[in-house]
């Protein structure tokens, strides 16, 4: 999930045109200047100097050498679109917007069987009495509702989310690629990402909160004083109705369904109703959302890849940056 997350249990996304792939010489300024940019837009991230780190971008988006994919990507019309528009573009929409996490729903069952199975072998090897078992599930309950109430079940869902990454390869793919589709989709719509976590644990390391899951935080300040100021723009709804759905979007493209990501499609739903959407308009607008999200990804899928091996090493922002500025082709505008 005031900074814009999306989550893989988060919501974020726009596109314009698409930027290319370009060979600059080590020798020269341009590529020097892009280099050092990226360093710079790194270590004012981490001063926490959001706009100084945007304006740096923006100095060198769309120039020769630059940053040209930067809000650059190619988006279909904006108009009402059919589900059966949608099917002729190979999506099925009740695969990609209603996610249920089999795996960790898996994991949750198995430790559930695994504690009921643990309390009776207790109970049979140390001849537990009734009431002492009775006060021993009675703790549980509390810890469980104390979890519950306090930190919003963090603790569970980081013992779930980490016992997903250790045990289950596709659950720790699938949520390396879903953050990868948020920040790819960000990047080309115009919109900063400014960090990211690929676990709970990490997040919980990083920013020392147990409600926090893995996700993609942006530089969202355009968009915040557009809330603010009571009135947001047609341009930047679209932009962050792209990023939360690109998550989702990614999951379906990859594995022909999503897991992942029920809280974006929640967040964006949100969002939708307090800007005072009817029912109508806000299909329009996910339809819309979907079907640009999912064209802009198909096209970049190498981006996308590299991008998620770039996330998995840890790689910084600029780094990041950088992959997708080198992997894009001219041939994708």
């Amino acid at each position: 999930m005031g900074t814009l997350r999306y989550y893989t249990g988060l919501v974020s996304p726009p596109r314009t045109r698409f930027c290319s792939f370009r060979i600059v010489s080590s020798s020269s300024p341009v590529g020097i200047s892009r280099q050092q940019t990226l360093e710079q837009v790194d270590k004012e991230l981490a001063k926490g100097d959001e706009r100084a780190a945007l304006s740096l971008v923006k100095d060198l988006q769309g120039k020769p050498g630059g940053l040209r994919c930067f809000g650059a990507a190619r988006q279909v019309p904006q108009r009402l679109y059919t589900l059966d528009e949608l099917k002729l573009n190979g999506i099925e929409t009740a695969s990609l917007l209603s996610p249920v996490d089999a795996t960790l729903g898996s994991i949750e069952r198995n430790l559930q069987l695994a504690a009921a199975l643990g309390g009776i072998a207790a109970w049979n090897a140390f001849g537990f009495s009734p009431q002492q078992l009775f006060y021993f599930s009675l703790g549980l309950l509390f810890l469980w509702t104390f979890d519950a109430v306090s930190f919003n079940g963090g603790v569970g869902s980081l013992v779930l989310d980490t016992i997903g990454h250790t045990f289950s390869q596709k659950y720790h793919n699938r949520v390396i690629q879903h953050e990868a589709g948020h920040f790819l989709i960000a990047y080309l719509v115009g919109i900063l990402p400014k960090g990211y976590t690929l676990s709970s644990l990490e997040a919980l390391q990083k920013e020392g909160s147990l409600n926090v899951q893995a996700g993609t935080a942006f530089v969202d300040l355009e968009f915040l004083e557009e809330v603010n100021a009571g009135k947001v723009s047609a341009l930047t709804l679209n932009k962050f109705s792209c990023i939360a759905l690109a998550g989702v979007a990614t999951e379906y493209l990859l594995y022909g369904y999503a897991e992942g990501g029920l809280a974006d499609i929640n967040k964006l739903d949100m969002l939708l109703k307090s800007l005072g959407f009817t029912q109508k308009k806000a299909d329009s607008q996910v339809r819309w959302s979907v079907l640009n999200t999912i064209l802009i990804l198909r096209r970049h899928e190498g981006a996308r890849a590299k991008l998620a091996e770039a996330m998995t090493m840890g790689r910084s922002i600029g780094s990041c940056i950088a992959i997708i500025e080198d992997t894009v082709d001219d041939a994708d505008i």
